[in-house]
């Protein structure tokens, strides 16, 4: 008795990326797919003994938040060490926790949001940030706004590396 052919074009699709991932990690390659092509498969974690690893190839970021507003002022730049937890950001320990839970193999921390996707047209302020340095051993130069509700949601994962806006917004 023949069996019905079950493998949907999205199952085969999957297949076929977890196959070039795994042959990709086995070069050593650092090239990272389109936003649609990540979304379709889960991101393996890193595990944390790997996290150790990345952090001594000299992790270490600027920040320059401007017109944040609140009681901290509007314009800042900070700088920013992991693995162990440094510099004269105000939250460093809280910042690096903050990264390395959104480290994740074949996912960037710091990727816009993809474009594909449908966003709440609300404005989250004129606050702005810009984020540059070397994560995990890539070199990284990403910016963020509030514009939308995709902007702010990606500005908000990043709390505490980027300032919490809805706690000093409660407080005006």
């Amino acid at each position: 008795m023949l069996q019905a052919n079950r493998s949907t074009p999205a199952r085969r699709l999957r297949r076929a990326l977890l196959v070039a991932a795994g042959s990709l990690a086995a070069v050593g390659s650092t090239a990272v797919g389109p936003a649609s092509a990540q979304a379709q498969t889960a991101p393996l974690p890193l595990a944390p003994s790997a996290l150790k690893d990345l952090g001594r190839s000299g992790d270490h970021l600027t920040v320059t938040v401007r017109n944040t507003g609140g009681s901290g002022g509007g314009d800042r730049t900070y700088e920013l060490s992991c693995h162990p937890a440094g510099g004269d950001h105000p939250d460093a320990r809280g910042a690096c926790a903050a990264l390395d839970r959104g480290t994740r193999w074949g996912r960037d921390v710091f990727a816009p949001p993809s474009q594909d996707g449908f966003c709440t047209m609300q404005y989250g302020g004129p606050a702005t940030a810009h984020v540059t340095g070397t994560w995990a051993g890539r070199p990284v130069d990403a910016r963020y706004d509030r514009s939308d509700g995709c902007q702010i949601a990606r500005w908000d994962r990043l709390v505490p590396l980027l300032p919490d806006l809805r706690r000093e917004g409660q407080r005006s």
